[in-house]
């Protein structure tokens, strides 16, 4: 039986050969050639990617091979077998005139700006395609039925889209089928039930998923309750549609709010509906910190007085608590969040356990009423951000605790990227949630916080303002996919050192000759072999240019625009460390992943294994 199976595969596969062979034959190689014309009409291209590579005028045999993202089944043959155009900036649709590359087996079109739905009769258009990456786009709409007749299909990667709907539970007859991936989309209902237990699947950050691993499926009930209900969705999409429009205007209208009552000389009203609650105790993670209570807060912040306010962001308030004995902590009052008491005090716990020597400790935690109040440490030197960009004066960071600050920050975040259990992605990395400790040490501040936030609110205020945490630092796919992940913590971060190495503000670079923020003014000096002039030219020396260089190029690596291109933050850091780390005697202290350390000599060869590997 074994040989009998292994001979019928055996023999499918020269027939799907014979038939890939005689489809090109059939069809010839102009409507190739074809083909790739009208994807270069119908796509938009602003990056000019196709534009300076695919120059049709040319009547030798297999020339399109040489075209960009194209490979052919023989370089002298103008037949394509895979067209690979993933990370080009490309817009618009789908491409139909795909169906004319007839004897296409390869298509990735992964990391671009295309929108719109996937063609219901995807098949027809890919008749013999085995590979199809559509991942990180703006895809919408439901995942075509028809894609169970792509019966070649071994990869199929929609992950990070808008997808909706149920996935087809035809997939699931798809024999050769080896990867998967739905993840990062808005799919709904029962996932389909691979034949073949190996599959590799993805389904992650997709709330209405069931079945299998994910969990029993609630009971759909009878045919006739199921057309009630579809019906009734119906009548709802139209209410909802309305619903949305009052959400909107109540968050936005909330937003303005909440930035009033900050801005109100008399803000610090709330503290008045905390009468009868000053007897609560201030549950403490630490027993070397003095035992404390509501009251003795409100005391060591003047009653939460604006005056005593040391910063603010997306997260809450902060403030300067000093309590009878001198000692000095700080004070947050979150914002409001919708989680429950007891949501908020196992988060908090499981925060209080989460300790490294770059993050800002968090020393315990009080819930009074509905207001969330956290004690941390003092971080004498206060915010990263006021001392690259004091109100007064220019910036007196020099190049080595610049530096210094950067590999201490890296460090911090890539502890909690790859070795804090569970991981924990920040979402919110900036200059202002990097505090500086009495010797300088970089803190990282807000971590874990994010996941308290009312998460609709945070979507709204992305849609609204154009913001998710700081404006300037936000990673260009969180606009498409609203889903924070480890690579857009990378961008964020890169943005920073951007920051730390220009001296520039990440929301608008200060030149009368470039209107832009921080990330866009380095792609354009990059584009035009200037970049050595974004460096600070205070910090500028003949015994540290190369430093600054090499920094700059590991910050440019974070903000590459395709998630894919960025180093992981184990990486970051291990660069950052082989820039000058044994020359300023850095502490080697808490290693994040790594074995032996990287000299001086290998930065540049370590950044072009990391390219080449991308």
């Amino acid at each position: 039986m074994v040989l009998l199976s292994s001979w019928i595969f055996n023999f499918h596969v020269f027939v799907t050969f014979l038939l890939l062979i005689s489809c090109g034959i059939t069809y010839g190689t102009e409507t190739d050639i074809l083909c790739l014309k009208n994807i270069k009409i119908s796509i938009q291209d602003p990056n000019k990617f196709l534009t300076s590579s695919w120059n049709f005028n040319n009547n030798t045999e297999g020339y399109i091979c040489s075209f960009y993202g194209v490979e052919c089944w023989h370089s002298n043959e103008n037949k394509l077998m895979k067209l690979e155009l993933s990370n080009m900036g490309l817009k618009g649709q789908f491409p139909r005139d795909i169906i004319n590359c007839s004897s296409l087996t390869g298509l990735d079109l992964s990391g671009n700006d295309l929108s719109g739905s996937i063609p219901d009769d995807i098949c027809s258009l890919l008749k013999f395609v085995t590979t199809l990456d559509l991942s990180s786009n703006a895809f919408s709409g439901e995942i075509p039925d028809n894609l169970a007749n792509c019966t070649y299909l071994n990869s199929i990667k929609l992950n990070q889209n808008r997808l909706t709907g149920q996935i087809p539970l035809r997939l699931g007859t798809l024999a050769r089928i080896k990867t998967f991936d739905v993840s990062d989309n808005l799919l709904t209902g029962q996932i389909p039930n691979f034949t073949d237990g190996t599959v590799s699947v993805n389904y992650a950050n997709n709330q209405g998923l069931c079945g299998g691993s994910l969990g029993v499926c609630k009971a759909n009930g009878s045919s006739k309750s199921n057309t009630a209900v579809i019906a009734g969705a119906a009548v709802g999409a139209v209410t909802l549609a309305a619903l949305g429009l009052g959400i909107v205007m109540f968050f936005f209208v909330h937003r303005v709010s909440y930035r009033k009552k900050e801005e109100d000389p008399e803000g610090n009203k709330w503290t008045k509906g905390l009468k009868g609650a000053k007897a609560i105790k201030v549950s403490l993670f630490e027993k070397s910190v003095s035992k404390m209570k509501l009251s003795d807060l409100m005391k060591a912040t003047n009653n939460f007085s604006k005056s005593n306010i040391i910063g603010t962001g997306r997260t809450g308030t902060v403030y300067n608590a000093t309590l009878n004995d001198g000692t000095a902590y700080m004070v947050k009052r979150l914002q409001e969040s919708q989680h429950s008491e007891k949501e908020f005090m196992s988060e908090m716990e499981m925060l209080g356990t989460v300790k490294h020597r770059n993050l800002v400790p968090l020393l315990g935690f009080c819930v009074a009423k509905k207001e969330r109040l956290l004690v941390f440490k003092n971080m004498p030197n206060g915010m990263l951000h006021d001392r690259l960009h004091p109100a007064a004066g220019e910036c007196t960071l020099d190049w080595p605790s610049r530096l210094k600050i950067a590999i201490g920050a890296a460090k911090g975040l890539a502890w909690l990227h790859h070795t804090c259990n569970p991981r924990i992605i920040h979402r919110n990395i900036s200059s202002k949630c990097i505090l500086l400790d009495a010797d300088f040490e970089p803190k990282i501040s807000d971590f874990g916080l994010a996941r308290l936030m009312n998460p609709l609110a945070t979507h709204l205020s992305t849609v609204i303002n154009g913001e998710f945490g700081d404006f300037g630092y936000v990673a260009p796919e969180y606009a498409k996919t609203l889903v924070a992940t480890p690579k857009g913590d990378v961008f964020s971060f890169g943005t920073m050192l951007l920051e730390l190495v220009t001296g520039e503000s990440p929301a608008n670079v200060a030149l009368q000759t470039f209107k832009g923020n921080l990330v866009e003014w380095i792609a354009e000096l990059t584009n035009n072999s200037e970049l050595h002039n974004a460096i600070d030219e205070s910090l500028v020396d003949k015994s540290n240019n190369n430093e600054l260089f090499q920094f700059l190029k590991v910050a440019c690596n974070c903000v590459s625009p395709s998630p894919k291109e960025r180093p992981t933050m184990s990486e970051v850091y291990q660069l950052l460390r082989a820039i000058g780390g044994n020359k300023y005697n850095f502490t080697t202290e808490d290693e994040i992943l790594v074995t032996e350390d990287i000299g001086d000599n290998n930065l540049e060869e370590l950044i072009v294994a990391r390219e080449g590997n991308n």
